[in-house]
């Protein structure tokens, strides 16, 4: 199994769905920054999450909320955007979401330090925010047009 932890803003609200078999998923588009060669770069995810698990917590994020999210890597799509350059697609299938412990999004609600965690019989459990030190220097707050959002 690979896993990955992304750090970043929702791009929109949290979408949920139904499968025709009646499963539910819920889909979060992530922005994330990278720094390279000294300029800020965006790389956006989309999330699936097919559990309900999280849905107590999932209503506290909205569009700019920032958030923690560790999951398996899915494999990368290839398409082509707007402007007919090719692009490149991440998403993943999280099992575990988290509040983040920096940035505040315009929809930032202040019960962020809710004591709101998975099921105790979660297989994965939250985990320390001050191990995500670092990670905050390079994040900002969002705000995000829909034009933005590659998908």
């Amino acid at each position: 199994m690979n896993q990955t932890t992304i750090a970043g803003h929702l791009g929109a609200d949290p979408e949920v769905r139904f499968t025709s078999s009646g499963k539910k998923v819920t889909t979060l588009r992530v922005a994330t920054k990278a720094r390279r060669s000294g300029k800020d770069e965006t790389i956006w995810w989309r999330v699936s999450i097919w559990s309900e698990e999280f849905d107590k917590m999932l209503t506290f994020f909205k569009k700019g909320s920032a958030i923690i999210v560790v999951g398996e890597l899915n494999k990368p799509e290839i398409f082509t955007d707007k402007e007919g350059k090719p692009q490149i697609s991440m998403s993943m299938t999280g099992f575990n979401i988290m509040f983040s412990p920096f940035g505040t999004g315009k929809a930032e609600n202040s019960s962020q330090d809710s004591p709101l965690s998975p099921s105790k019989d979660s297989q994965y459990g939250m985990m320390e925010s001050a191990s995500y030190g670092q990670a905050a220097s390079t994040m900002g707050s969002a705000a995000f047009s829909e034009d933005e959002i590659p998908f």
